[in-house]
């Protein structure tokens, strides 16, 4: 597909599915907690899908990162209320004030961009870390606060049930997004070969999540994985 169109489609899809969230989370549907992690879960693998699309050439990279960042920079205008969007606020927030944008889900933007730009489809490593943060980060809040489980001892909002999910939730999603690149020849095979560095991987993803900081899981955990990615892949 023609560089240019693969960038509108694959923004008009992201933008599609970011409304359908939004709309859901307005009606009351869906829960804002609920609707913020869904779309944290679901948005990067549907946009590094998407990648599939373009042709191989310099721009590629560039134009697929403008998409994130073109949301990226929405998501800093709702949340400096320079755009009066409820919708978006509450689906991306956890108690409906616009500010909570400029953390979490800012910070999911940018780390898009950065590795749309740094690793886009030449290395393993950009889109493992990726889906490490959507699939461990994202779903650790949704199974931690329903599956009863004893706390971390240094960290006593986090529990052993999310920890361990964003181990399990991690790997699967990544491991699903590698195979769909090796099935069509992007990565070379055999698959079974990225299974022990993505093991490595999730394993980091699932420590550096567990630490006790707040909001900042989407910078922390993606760096983790980058920089133990460049040894093991």
């Amino acid at each position: 597909m023609n560089n240019w169109i693969a960038t509108a489609v694959t923004l008009a899809i992201s933008i599609a599915w970011l409304r359908v969230m939004d709309f859901a989370a307005h009606r009351g549907w869906i829960e804002s907690r609920l609707s913020r992690k869904v779309i944290h879960i679901t948005t990067g693998p549907i946009f590094v899908l998407c990648w599939l699309m373009f042709r191989d050439s310099p721009e590629a990279r560039w134009l697929a990162a403008a998409v994130p960042f073109l949301i990226t920079v929405q998501f800093a205008l709702i949340g400096f209320g320079v755009i009066k969007d409820e919708a978006s606020v509450r689906a991306m927030s956890r108690s409906g004030d616009r500010r909570e944008i400029l953390r979490g889900p800012l910070f999911y933007g940018i780390v898009f961009v950065a590795l749309t730009l740094l690793f886009w489809k030449d290395s393993p490593i950009g889109m493992t870390a990726l889906m490490l943060m959507c699939g461990g980060d994202g779903i650790a809040d949704i199974v931690g606060r329903r599956i009863a489980s004893p706390k971390l001892p240094w960290s006593g909002n986090k529990s052993v049930a999310g920890t361990t999910s964003v181990f399990v939730g991690g790997f699967l999603l990544a491991a699903l997004i590698l195979w769909i690149y090796v099935s069509v020849g992007v990565f070379p095979g055999p698959f079974s070969g990225l299974l022990a560095p993505l093991a490595i991987l999730s394993l980091t993803a699932a420590a550096v999540e567990s630490l006790p900081f707040r909001d900042v899981d989407n910078l922390t955990v993606t760096v983790a994985v980058v920089l133990v990615g460049v040894l093991v892949f």
